[in-house]
């Protein structure tokens, strides 16, 4: 929270020394390399929950790259629903009545209703919205199925792809819950294709979900921890894979610090210099490349640099009119 404020309260770029000078808990950091530790997570964090960090230069005649908030992407617009909107609101309550969920549900209630709107969870009301929770855009749908199959105990079928970029192979999965963290949302279940626990990203599930099993046939096995399940897959964790990305001259500095040089390298005229970095979390890398457009490509491996294209195409469509 402290690092929002002191990013919102500028209209310029902060550059990180100056951030770890005056956000509080990161002026007592022992080293330079454990403030870059708890600034590379913080932004992380705050990309993962959609707050529109952007990087830049400080001034005309200062290259040092700075941090800011784009206020105007961050900005919630003023609340103005009709009576049926506001209906739709309180029937997908329901659907966020899990203790994953309960909190942010009660919070969006609580602001429709000090906006002056009239919220009735009783209301008969069914619409379909274009836009969603963040990271779950896209897949609505594919949640609700999938919540009224553990509700109703039963195995579903899908199809599903590890990456953007792959095929999709169908799935049978006895599910036991839904979990979000890091701004994603995720199915954890017994796959019994692979007669394992396995979770699965829910924008990577396709969006025809069909049970195949009578209703209570599946039970959540006593005991077990979906969040820690999901923490052990998607965690932070030396993977050995090596990527190689180059980045332009005086750019891409957060990725400087967590990379090893290999030379200088001058492509499409630019200078710049070739990094070696652990990849860890394959998405994580991606969205943190993407992040600096044509200030960091990747050279290897092939695997990243297409999820960091198709990330970047999908953000040029979605910026056209």
């Amino acid at each position: 929270m402290n690092l929002v404020i002191a990013l919102l309260s500028t209209q310029g770029y902060i550059t990180a020394d100056r951030i770890r000078a005056s956000v509080a808990g990161y002026a007592d950091s022992p080293s330079d390399d454990a403030f870059s530790r708890m600034f590379e997570r913080d932004k992380n964090e705050l990309r993962d929950l959609g707050i529109p960090l952007e990087t830049g230069r400080v001034s005309a005649l200062d290259p040092t790259e700075g941090y800011r908030i784009n206020r105007d992407v961050y900005a919630l617009p003023d609340i103005a629903l009709t009576d049926e909107e506001a209906g739709a609101v309180a029937i997908a309550t329901q659907l966020w009545e899990s203790p994953e969920l309960i909190t942010a549900t009660q919070g969006a209630l609580l602001k429709l209703r000090a906006a002056g709107v009239d919220v009735d969870p009783e209301a008969g009301v069914t619409i379909a919205t274009a836009a969603g929770p963040p990271g779950l855009r896209g897949s609505e749908d594919v949640l609700g199925n999938l919540l009224s199959a553990i509700n109703s105990g039963q195995p579903v079928q899908f199809r599903h792809r590890s990456l953007r970029t792959d095929p999709y192979t169908v799935r049978t999965v006895e599910p036991w819950g839904v979990v979000t963290t890091r701004g994603r949302w995720y199915l954890v279940g017994h796959d019994r294709d692979r007669n394992d626990t396995r979770t699965f990203r829910l924008s990577r599930i396709g969006a025809d979900i069909t049970t195949v099993g009578a209703p209570g046939s599946v039970t959540r096995p006593d005991g077990v921890d979906l969040r820690a399940i999901v923490d052990r897959v998607i965690g932070e964790t030396p993977s050995g894979v090596q990527a190689s990305v180059w980045v332009a001259d005086g750019r891409a500095m957060s990725l400087r610090r967590i990379g090893k040089s290999a030379g200088e390298r001058t492509i499409g005229g630019r200078v710049g210099e070739v990094i070696e970095l652990d990849i860890g979390t394959r998405d994580r890398l991606a969205r943190e490349i993407a992040g600096y457009g044509a200030d960091a490509l990747v050279l290897e491996p092939a695997t990243l640099r297409d999820d960091v294209l198709a990330r970047l195409r999908a953000q040029a469509a979605g910026a056209q009119p």
